[in-house]
């Protein structure tokens, strides 16, 4: 029997006999913003998925929790919604580890709310219980127990940490006795206007930029995730700047803008060519730039008296880097700030710049012949603008962040923080979930066995998700590192799997591809149709020598 006085309409309750915890805690979720929350249930958060129904607030369900983490990161990357997994004690909890350790490494605010058994009870009962506090305290900005008459609150100060400076996963352990229990409805409190932080004096900052005749702006995630786009581009028009960007801030100007010169942080190749630029300018500004999504090779990449302005949402010590000048907020707010009052400037008088975005282009540029540079450029040709891709991690995910064009942000989701394999396939489901549109899907044959399963989930959401599998039938990096490292290939090499008669028998179409005009006909095709398309892609993983 449900509850009396319980509200359908999303973010609480009207005023009734009683609610529940778990109704608590699931108006405040909803009236933050969530819109879905991801997982697969278990007895101990039943009470909870029926609450987050009521208000409004949608259970999907997914084959692993791992992927269920992922398709909440992908719909907050589509449309801001507060990113919810649940999941049940024990071995749902454990399964969910590594996509909070990815929440944690890629700045996404995941709230994990976990089902588990009372105290009391705990004493003296054993199956599926251990302390999920404990797991997850190193992956998490903070873990909170619920308990009677907190559950609202606990949910308010979850959603505030998760979101504060650089975003990151909060947890909540939610007992069932807890969850169920009645309580009367409260009304939530008002939550105040977030005013944008800017440093209160910038003149020092204002002062390095008006002297420089050869800026760069290097940009990252943080300004991503703080919308700043609008007004990086402002500062890259007054100042004159070029514009190097991560992987994850790809397309924060659109890439065929002259000012971009491309992504960097895992391809040496590409690192190697625009060392120069980062040699030449006398004034670095890093906007937003978070160096977790960077390699080894960017560890104090420019000497202790480069002129270097940070501009960063929080403050880490993380030793990668070295700066002259650290400024802490609303990266895109202080860009403004910054912008004030200058007047558009022409700088590198030496034309360096447009000589690197050349070199840097010609470099990437697809050799002739079938192989992985010519599945991205003929998907970069046939996919509609402003399509939303995902790249999953390995071999091909460095050369398509290479290769592929983004003419806006977030238009290229991946793992760039942990490089976890598997999230490609859940990331473009969550996106396709927000955004309504078909959304393309890069992944080794590897990472798509990882998560087979999920297919189904695109199935039974009758998702429009283009699943482009390149298939070389091995671990692609990691046997191109073993050669590196004069290692015999062991570990490496998987078995053919038909994946087109996969996808067939788990209710999507699928193709095997082998040249670029049957590629071309089927990603036509596939973004008209409806439910998902499996592209198999068939290649040699000797490919990808000396490609990045």
């Amino acid at each position: 029997m449900r509850p009396v006085g319980i509200s359908t309409a999303p973010g609480g309750t009207v005023p009734g006999e009683f609610v529940t915890g778990a109704d608590l805690l699931a108006g405040r979720l909803a009236a933050a913003g969530a819109t879905h929350a991801f997982g697969i249930p278990g007895g101990e958060v039943l009470a909870l998925v029926d609450a987050l129904e009521r208000a409004g607030i949608h259970f999907m369900l997914a084959r692993h929790e791992n992927a269920a983490g992922l398709m909440a990161e992908g719909l907050w990357y589509a449309t801001g919604a507060l990113p919810v997994l649940v999941a049940t004690l024990g071995p749902g909890v454990a399964n969910a580890v590594n996509v909070v350790a990815n929440a944690q490494q890629d700045r996404v605010p995941l709230i994990f709310v976990t089902g588990c058994v009372d105290q009391a009870l705990a004493e003296s009962y054993t199956h599926q219980v251990f302390d999920h506090q404990a797991v997850l305290r190193p992956l998490v900005k903070a873990s909170f127990r619920a308990a009677p008459g907190t559950e609202d609150l606990v949910a308010a100060k979850a959603v505030a940490l998760a979101r504060r400076g650089r975003p990151g996963p909060v947890h909540i352990d939610l007992p069932i006795a807890v969850a169920e229990a009645r309580t009367p409805p409260r009304s939530a409190p008002a939550t105040p206007p977030v005013t944008p932080l800017i440093p209160a004096d910038l003149r020092p900052a204002l002062e390095l930029i008006a002297g420089a005749q050869r800026p760069l702006v290097i940009a990252g995630l943080d300004l991503v995730i703080q919308n700043g786009a609008a007004a990086l581009d402002r500062f890259l028009t007054r100042t004159g700047a070029p514009l190097l960007t991560t992987y994850k801030a790809k397309g924060l100007v659109p890439e065929d803008d002259a000012r971009v010169i491309g992504g960097i942080g895992l391809s040496p190749k590409a690192d190697a060519i625009v060392r120069p630029l980062i040699e030449a300018a006398d004034l670095i500004v890093l906007a937003g730039y978070d160096p977790i999504e960077m390699r080894q090779g960017w560890r104090q990449p420019w000497p202790t008296d480069k002129q270097v302005v940070d501009i960063v949402a929080e403050p880490v010590q993380h030793g990668m880097h070295h700066s002259s000048l650290l400024l802490e907020g609303d990266v895109g707010a202080i860009l403004t700030r910054l912008t004030e009052g200058l007047e558009a400037k022409t700088a590198w008088p030496g034309g360096e710049p447009a000589t690197i975005r050349h070199a840097f282009r010609t470099a990437f540029a697809a050799p002739a012949g079938w192989g992985p540079h010519a599945v991205f450029e003929t998907l970069r040709r046939i996919a509609p603008a402003g399509t939303v891709a995902t790249a999953d991690s390995g071999a091909h995910r460095i050369l398509l962040s290479q290769i592929w064009s983004c003419d806006g942000p977030r238009r290229l989701l991946q793992s760039s923080g942990l490089c976890t394999m598997g999230c490609a396939l859940p990331l473009a489901t969550g996106a396709a979930l927000g955004s309504g549109q078909s959304v393309l899907c890069f992944v080794g044959d590897a990472g798509l066995e990882m998560v087979l399963g999920e297919l189904a989930t695109l199935r039974d959401l009758g998702l429009s998700v283009v699943v482009v599998a390149l298939v070389d039938q091995a671990l692609g990096l990691i046997a191109l590192k073993q050669r590196q490292l004069g290692l015999p290939r062991a570990g490496v090499d998987i078995g053919a799997t038909d994946f087109a008669a996969v996808a067939r028998a788990m209710g999507g179409h699928g193709a095997t591809i082998e040249d670029c005009e049957t590629l071309a006909r089927e990603a036509e095709a596939a973004f008209r149709r409806e439910g998902f398309t499996l592209l198999a892609c068939r290649i040699d993983a000797e490919s990808y020598e000396g490609a990045f």
